[in-house]
């Protein structure tokens, strides 16, 4: 066993415990929300990073099954974002948004060989692109619908000016929601200076070398910026559309 890995003990279940308990009652006591959600997410995870492990052993035996993994991942991602942008009625945009970040990226990196088409490869590289743009599209499709809503008189003035309905919305909401690729754009910035990524971390906690897990983690990061580029954009583009909204 690789002497740099994490193992489950006494001592990381403390560790855990307490953190958690640190976090809600930061939370709760500075008014920043309800620390029990602190808690329910602290559960959450331990519970379903538990199952997928369980899941992922046998995933990773079969091509097929991974196939099926990634699907349900993007699923997942796709009715997250849905939600997060206000309605289930969103869903075959959001999924659509999501996508059209992380089909072209995966297909890159798999059909160039960077990457190989190896389970224990393939569904660390989706899971991590799926996510980006499920975070992408919530975001984008979350700024977008506020912005419109809060400067809905500048919308309609701009109507009157003889904009139509699609471009005037883009004026209004492109801006806003572009921001949400500063996250992306903000650790790749400072990537090795301010932080050293989940990718690179993993790599060398597998027992890689600084090299490789730096190439690793150059690949997440650019696949990452296109991905969530590309979302964004299409985000945008059906929200001024009138494809993504509220709840009536």
């Amino acid at each position: 066993m690789n002497n740099a890995a994490i193992t489950f003990g006494p001592a990381l279940v403390a560790v855990l415990v307490l953190l958690a308990v640190a976090a809600t009652a930061v939370v709760q006591a500075g008014g920043l929300g309800r620390g029990r959600d602190v808690v329910i997410a602290a559960v959450r995870a331990v519970a379903q990073l538990a199952l997928v492990s369980l899941v992922i052993t046998a995933v990773l035996r079969s091509a097929p099954l991974t196939g099926l993994f990634v699907l349900l991942m993007f699923g997942i991602a796709a009715v997250t974002s849905a939600r997060r942008a206000g309605t289930w009625a969103n869903l075959p945009w959001t999924a659509l948004a999501i996508a059209a970040g992380v089909v072209p990226v995966l297909a890159l990196v798999l059909g160039a060989g960077v990457v190989p088409l190896e389970p224990i490869a393939v569904v660390p590289i989706a899971g991590i692109v799926i996510g980006g743009a499920m975070t992408a599209t919530s975001q984008a499709a979350r700024r977008a619908l506020d912005e419109l809503n809060a400067r809905h008189g500048e919308y309609e003035a701009a109507l009157a000016l003889g904009f139509l309905p699609r471009p005037a919305a883009l004026e209004i909401c492109r801006p806003s929601a572009g921001h949400a690729l500063i996250p992306a754009l903000d650790q790749t910035r400072t990537v090795g200076l301010v932080t050293l990524p989940g990718a690179y971390v993993g790599v060398l906690l597998g027992g890689a070398g600084p090299i490789q897990a730096g190439l690793t983690q150059v690949l997440v990061l650019i696949g990452l910026l296109a991905a969530e580029a590309v979302s964004i954009l299409v985000t945008v583009q059906f929200v001024a559309a009138g494809k993504l909204s509220r709840a009536a």
